[in-house]
C-alpha cells in the first residue's frame, strides 16, 4: 500500500471549520478511510470514500457536518469539517479500507495522525 500522510488539524473554536487532508505519493487504487482516537475512548471510523470516488459513508457522529472528497490528481483525499464540536477533539488517521454507503472497513494502518482540538 501506499504510505499515506495526515494533515491540517488544528486548535479551533466550536462552530468553526477545518479540512483535513490524507496524502498519498501515489495513486490510490483503494477506498480511503477517516478514523480518530480521543484520549481514553476506542477508535471511530466516521467517514469514507471509496476507489471511484462514487460511493461514500458518515458515522452518524459526523454526518450532516463532515464531507469527505478526493482530488485523483493530487492523490489526496480531503475531510472537510464543519460546525464543529468539543466532542469531535481527537487524533484523525486516514487508511486504506473497504468503504460503501453503508459502512467502512476497519484498519488500524494508520499513519502518525493530525491532531484535532475544539475548545473555547
Amino acid at each position: 500500500q501506499v504510505p499515506l500522510v495526515e494533515s491540517g488539524g488544528g486548535l479551533v473554536q466550536p462552530g468553526s471549520s477545518l479540512r483535513l487532508s490524507c496524502a498519498a505519493s501515489g495513486s490510490l487504487p483503494y477506498g480511503i478511510g477517516w478514523f480518530r482516537q480521543a484520549p481514553g475512548k476506542e477508535p471511530e471510523g466516521v467517514s469514507c470514500i471509496n476507489r471511484a470516488s462514487r460511493m461514500t459513508y458518515y458515522s452518524d457522529s459526523v454526518k450532516g457536518r463532515f464531507t469527505i472528497s478526493k482530488d485523483n490528481a493530487e492523490n489526496t483525499v480531503y475531510l472537510q469539517m464543519d460546525r464543529l464540536k468539543p466532542e469531535d477533539t481527537a487524533v484523525y488517521y486516514c487508511a486504506a479500507v473497504p468503504c460503501d454507503v453503508q459502512g467502512m472497513g476497519d484498519s488500524r494502518d494508520w499513519g502518525p495522525g493530525t491532531q484535532v482540538t475544539v475548545s473555547s
